[in-house]
C-alpha cells in the first residue's frame, strides 16, 4: 500500500520517492513474471539430474540376500505399531556383486533369529548402501528445487529493492545535509 501511496500527487513528493515507487512496482512485476520460469528451470534441471542419478544407482547397486549372523534384538513392545516401524542394527553375511563373501551391519526387523534371510543393497565396492532413488524421491527433490528457484527470484527482487532503497535514502540524506548547510547560516533564533 505504501508503494502506491508514493505514486499519488503531492507537493512534497521528491523525484527519488517516485523513482523508488516505480522501481518497487517494476521489481514486483518482474519477479511475478519470472518466478514460473525459474521454478520450471530449477525443477526440470533437478529432475533430469536425479533421474540420471537414480539410473546410475540402479545399474550399480545390487539387491542381494543376506543371512543374519546373530539374533536381532527383540522389541520391548511386541506386536505394537512401533515394533513394525523399528529396525535394529544386526550383523549379516552376504555376497557382494563381485562374488566375494562379506559381513556388515544392517538394520533389520526386531526379533529375527540367527540364520534368517533379509534383502540388502550392495554397491559395486561391496559395501552396503541404500536402495536407488525411486520415482517419488526424484519428483520430491525436483519439487524442492523448484520451490527454491521461486524463493531465489523473490529474494533477489527483495534484495535489489532493499539496496536501491538504501542508496536512495543515503542520497536523500546527503541532499538534506547540503540543503541544511546552505540554510543553517540564515536561520536565526534571535534578532
Amino acid at each position: 500500500m505504501v508503494l502506491f501511496w508514493r505514486l499519488r500527487r503531492n507537493l512534497l513528493r521528491r523525484r527519488a520517492d517516485l523513482f523508488q515507487a516505480w522501481l518497487g512496482l517494476g521489481l514486483f512485476l518482474a519477479a511475478l513474471a519470472t518466478t514460473p520460469a525459474a521454478m520450471f528451470w530449477a525443477g526440470d534441471t533437478a529432475h533430469r539430474h536425479y533421474a540420471r542419478l537414480a539410473q546410475q544407482q540402479a545399474a550399480a547397486r545390487q539387491h542381494t540376500p543376506a543371512v543374519l549372523l546373530e539374533d536381532a534384538r527383540g522389541h520391548p513392545e511386541p506386536g505394537s505399531a512401533e515394533e513394525r516401524r523399528t529396525r535394529y542394527p544386526t550383523e549379516v553375511g552376504f555376497t557382494d556383486p563381485g562374488g566375494t563373501a562379506r559381513t556388515a551391519t544392517t538394520d533389520v526387523r526386531p526379533g529375527l533369529p540367527k540364520g534368517s534371510t533379509v534383502h540388502v543393497w550392495a554397491g559395486p565396492d561391496g559395501k552396503l548402501t541404500g536402495p536407488p532413488l525411486d520415482a517419488g524421491q526424484v519428483r520430491s527433490r525436483a519439487m524442492g528445487w523448484a520451490v527454491l528457484g521461486a524463493l531465489a527470484v523473490q529474494g533477489a527482487a527483495a534484495a535489489a529493492y532493499g539496496v536501491a532503497a538504501r542508496v536512495l535514502e543515503r542520497r536523500n540524506l546527503a541532499a538534506w545535509d547540503a540543503a541544511w548547510t546552505e540554510t543553517a547560516p540564515r536561520w536565526t533564533t534571535s534578532p
